[in-house]
């Protein structure tokens, strides 16, 4: 009588070989970065937008071969969306490249386009550190506000 009784609640328990089976191809949790852009001061050329993770290539991005890089026409920079973004410590860059040469022009050291950063960061002498900028991202989509800087 036990063993029917047994029988009857492991009929009862969903099969362990199909909730493993889940499991194992449950997705992979992602997020989506919403930035919003402001203080554009034309809409000539492009913002190129980098997500990185890692310090070392942070602003500049170009060396970085696990960031995410993005071109986008200035004139539809307003709202940028970064999509399938994994768990993890970020921090963005971005630069309003108005001649669309790829790249931040300078002047003496100074910036000649726009500049602006997640979290908005004070900028003194030089480009702001990582952690000045950084974000953690987790399973839930996240917004972030960046004000565009120029110089001169």
């Amino acid at each position: 009588m036990a063993q029917i009784s047994g029988l009857g609640l492991l009929m009862a328990l969903p099969n362990s070989a199909a909730v493993a089976n889940q499991a194992a191809v449950a997705p992979v949790v992602a997020a989506t970065l919403d930035i919003s852009v402001s203080g554009l001061r034309s809409q000539k050329g492009d913002v190129l937008v980098c997500l990185s993770t890692n310090p070392k290539y942070f602003p500049d991005c170009r060396k970085d071969k696990e960031a995410r890089k993005i071109k986008v026409a200035a004139s539809d920079a307003g709202s940028v969306q970064i999509t399938d973004v994994k768990p993890g410590t970020y921090a963005v860059a971005l630069i309003h490249d108005e001649n669309t040469n790829g790249k931040m022009d300078m002047a003496l050291f100074l910036p000649r386009e726009g500049f602006g950063f997640s979290r908005n960061p004070k900028i003194g002498m030089g480009p702001p550190k990582f952690k000045s900028a950084q974000f953690t991202v987790g399973a839930e989509n996240v917004n972030y506000a960046v004000k565009m800087k120029y110089i001169l």
